[in-house]
C-alpha cells in the first residue's frame, strides 16, 4: 500500500508574500505536493472550471453538505457566498500518496490542523510588520486605498492566530523565507 500523504496548512495576512512563497515550494516534485481545490457556492469567472479552480456549488447543495458534515472547514464570506474543503477530495489525494497543500484564512487554517492533528503541518507566514505589510500592497497596485486599509485591519486580527500554528516564517527576505519555509516542510514530509 502507498505511503499516506500529509497535510502543509498555509495561512497569513494578505501580502504576505504566501501565495509566492506556496508556489516556489510547487517547484519541487520530490515532496509531491498538490493544491487542496476549494469549494464555492459563487459562480465561475472568466475560464475557471469545476473541479481546476474550484468545485462549483449552489448555495443549497453547499448547506446540504455542511449539515452532512462533508466539510473540513467553511465560510459564509457573504450571505449565500460560501467557501470550504470537502473532506472526501482531499482524503483522496492523501490515499494516493500526495501532500495536499492548502492555502486557507487563519480560522480554516486552525480547523484543518485541529481535524488532521499529527498529519499536519501548520504554518504562518508573517509580514515583518503592519508598516511593511501595508507598504507591499500600495507597492502591489492591485487594491483601492479603502480595499488596503481592510486588508491592514484585518491582517492585525489574523496576526493574533500566529501562536496557534506550528511554525511561524517571518517574510523580511523572500528567498530567506522561501528556504526557511522548505526546509521546515521537509523535515516534517522526511525527505
Amino acid at each position: 500500500m502507498a505511503m499516506q500523504g500529509k497535510c502543509l496548512v498555509f495561512s497569513a495576512p494578505s501580502g504576505s508574500g504566501k501565495s509566492t512563497i506556496v508556489n516556489r515550494l510547487l517547484e519541487h516534485p520530490e515532496l509531491r505536493m498538490v493544491f487542496s481545490i476549494s469549494a464555492t457556492s459563487r459562480a465561475p469567472r472568466g475560464s475557471e472550471q469545476d473541479g481546476v479552480e474550484y468545485y462549483f456549488l449552489s448555495a443549497d447543495e453547499f448547506r446540504r453538505r455542511i449539515a452532512a458534515d462533508e466539510f473540513l472547514e467553511y465560510e459564509e464570506v457573504y450571505p449565500d457566498c460560501f467557501y470550504g474543503t470537502l473532506k472526501k477530495q482531499v482524503e483522496q489525494r492523501l490515499d494516493e500518496g500526495m501532500n495536499v497543500v492548502f492555502d486557507v484564512d487563519v480560522k480554516g487554517g486552525c480547523n484543518i490542523k485541529e481535524y488532521f492533528g499529527e498529519r499536519a503541518l501548520s504554518i504562518f507566514i508573517q509580514p515583518p510588520s503592519i508598516a511593511e505589510l501595508e507598504r507591499r500592497l500600495v507597492n502591489r497596485g492591485t487594491d483601492a486605498p479603502e480595499m488596503i486599509a481592510k486588508r491592514v485591519a484585518k491582517a492585525a486580527y489574523e496576526l493574533d492566530f500566529a501562536p496557534f500554528f506550528d511554525t511561524v516564517i517571518v517574510n523580511d527576505d523572500l528567498e530567506t523565507a522561501v528556504e526557511e519555509t522548505l526546509n521546515r516542510v521537509k523535515e516534517f514530509l522526511n525527505v
